[in-house]
């Protein structure tokens, strides 16, 4: 007989660096300016005209209230410091998760790390960070772009009702600001942080109640890292965009959404009036309003944005909302929530749970270094 399988307990962590919009403009005024006269693209520009109706109508009409906004809804984003990494950020939402649960290092049997991108190439995070957590168990690293959190958080439910372990940490980076060239637009959008999640067996009813996901094939060729040489001469890997990107992802976006969040439903047994709570992952500041306009959420349920606190933070989205969400909006135990995750050239996944017994991780400390 399979177990049930849920979260135990969630927290969060971002590193000291704050870095607002003022920062393009004190290091940058020339690309801001040529933005704002539209000499120069943006991933994110107004759709051209169609004679009718298109998959991309629901996001086109959100995102148009940031379009008069050259940084396309950003307000702040969280960005590593000197001393500071992936693996620093890991390990410290990390420690937080076992500490709300009351566990020891010595009580995960099994680690699951997504790092976009890790601090080392090949061997990338997982037994560096067990190593430094002292784990004595089994880890490994995955990887599924700003789904990986969604994607480690399936796989750890899986394998825990299947009886092959019985507690599971997911750990989930994104280091986007030392992964981004300042110089390019795309660097406006992104910020750092980190999310883990505990993974255990909970009461039958609990849990994991359903789940869907597929790969995202179709937004091939929309982003891409590249080798560069920094200022210092160091080489490293920047993201950078096909000039088509955002119509490209805009496109796909229904399609995802529908066909993950409807199969994850179905696979619960449940139709979305069934549903309490709605957590998406956030990659552009519309991105959740697109969300419950597509599925046709009503207003009385609100859904979470911490876009404009923290950027697009890739695979740290799924974990940041879903603690802010619990926070703001009160999850009560027996609540079902449904959440979605999409990343590029990657997969997109949505689960619902059954809210639990789950132990939030203490509150973000706050930035304590300008980086304007």
């Amino acid at each position: 007989m399979s177990k049930h399988a849920g979260i135990r307990a969630l927290a969060i962590h971002f590193p000291r660096g704050l870095r607002t919009n003022q920062f393009w403009r004190n290091h940058h005024p020339e690309i801001l300016e040529a933005v704002e006269t539209r000499k120069k693209d943006r991933m994110w520009a107004a759709p051209e005209k169609q004679s009718g109706p298109s998959a991309g109508d629901d996001f086109d009409a959100e995102m148009a209230q940031y379009l008069a906004d050259p940084f396309r809804g950003t307000v702040e984003r969280r960005v590593l410091t000197p001393g500071e990494s992936s693996l620093t950020l890991e390990h410290a939402a990390a420690k937080k998760a076992l500490a709300a649960a009351e566990l020891e290092p010595s009580d995960v049997d099994l680690m699951i790390v997504s790092s976009f991108l890790p601090d080392t190439f090949g061997c990338m995070n997982a037994a560096y960070l067990a190593r430094d957590l002292g784990l004595t168990g089994q880890a490994f690293n995955l990887e599924s772009a700003c789904s990986s959190s969604m994607a480690g958080l399936q796989t750890a439910c899986g394998l825990v009702q299947a009886g092959q372990f019985k507690t599971v940490l997911v750990v989930a980076s994104c280091a986007y600001s030392r992964d981004t060239d300042t110089r390019n637009t795309i660097s406006w959008t992104v910020g750092d942080g980190a999310g883990a999640f505990l993974v255990a067996e909970v009461e039958p009813g609990y849990g994991r109640l359903g789940g869907k996901s597929v790969h995202t094939g179709a937004t091939c060729g929309a982003l891409w890292f590249e080798n560069y040489a920094r200022d210092d001469g160091s080489l490293w890997f920047r993201l950078v965009g096909d000039p088509n990107a955002g119509k490209l992802l805009r496109d796909t976006s229904v399609g995802y959404l529908l066909t993950c969040c409807n199969g994850a439903l179905a696979d619960a047994g449940l139709r979305l009036g069934d549903i309490d709570h709605f957590v998406f992952n956030t990659p552009v500041a519309w991105y959740s309003k697109f969300c419950a306009r597509s599925l046709g959420i009503p207003e009385s349920k609100p859904v979470i944005n911490m876009y404009p606190k923290y950027g697009n933070m890739g695979p740290s989205l799924l974990p940041a909302n879903l603690w802010h969400a619990a926070k703001e909006f009160g999850f009560k135990r027996g609540d079902r929530i449904l959440m979605y995750t999409v990343g590029s050239i990657s997969s997109a996944g949505a689960m619902v749970l059954r809210w639990g017994d789950v132990a939030l991780g203490s509150a973000p400390e706050p930035p304590v270094v300008s980086c304007d």
